[in-house]
């Protein structure tokens, strides 16, 4: 058991940093789909030397949480990553990995009992190192040209309800009516520039049209889930600037 007050197993992973961090240093929570068919398959990914990669925690399809890396040492699992001012978040954050096969393998929905367990980890996280709400983040927000997860089917929304992480405070039922309408060359400018005002790398219009789209996407899996298209269009114009106010 470990020092949370919530039960976790020990399973460690050898695949982190030797050089314990200043806990002031944590400012991130990231979280991750493992995007294995099988969570045995991941479980030893994630604790094997050879794969380079590891979390901090790993949420079961069961909601059991393992600890594979004690959160002052620098876990493996962001790779090249920068949110706002951060490069390397693996320096700033902790790392959770949650079962699900992915969207290379029949993504699904998470489990209830892994959310109550995302909920309880988090809280206490939040707590021990004060870390902000807009700090915590999937990892497609701060890799978007490499990622997907945890994607459109985390529960953005009903975390944000009980405070963890951030949500938009405007009615489905409204936004639904700006779906799809086009918006002119400047407006999609101003859309680019809120995300990064939000915290997304820079991506100007002028970049190339694939990462740019990747970037929309992974803004969509986060902030407008039912529809990932890549387009920017009225509605996602109006949930960037609500987020940024």
């Amino acid at each position: 058991m470990s020092k949370l007050s919530i039960n976790t197993t020990v399973n460690y992973s050898p695949n982190f940093d030797l050089k314990k961090r200043n806990p002031s240093k944590i400012k991130f929570i990231i979280f991750h789909y493992t995007g294995m068919k099988r969570e045995k398959d991941a479980i030893n990914r994630l604790t094997n030397y050879k794969s380079k990669v590891s979390s901090h925690y790993l949420i079961k399809y069961n909601g059991e949480i393992i600890t594979l890396v004690p959160d002052l040492y620098i876990a493996w699992h962001a790779g090249i990553s920068s949110w706002k001012n951060f490069r390397s978040i693996n320096k700033y954050s902790i790392g959770i990995e949650i079962s699900n096969s992915g969207h290379n393998n029949k993504y699904k929905k998470f489990s209830k009992k892994q959310i109550n367990s995302v909920l309880k980890l988090s809280k206490i996280l939040i707590k021990k190192y004060k870390i902000k709400s807009k700090f915590i983040l999937g990892h497609s927000d701060i890799a978007p040209d490499r990622k997907k997860d945890p994607g459109e089917k985390f529960p953005w929304e009903y975390l944000s309800s009980k405070k963890v992480g951030i949500w938009h405070k405007l009615k489905k039922t409204k936004l639904v009516k700006d779906r799809n309408k086009i918006v002119e060359r400047l407006e999609k400018e101003i859309f680019i520039k809120n995300l990064i005002k939000i915290g997304y790398r820079n991506c100007s219009y002028k970049d190339n049209l694939k990462n740019l789209t990747k970037l929309v996407k992974a803004f969509q899996r986060r902030f407008r889930q039912d529809l990932i298209n890549g387009v920017i269009d009225k509605e996602c114009l109006k949930i960037s600037k609500n987020l940024i106010k």
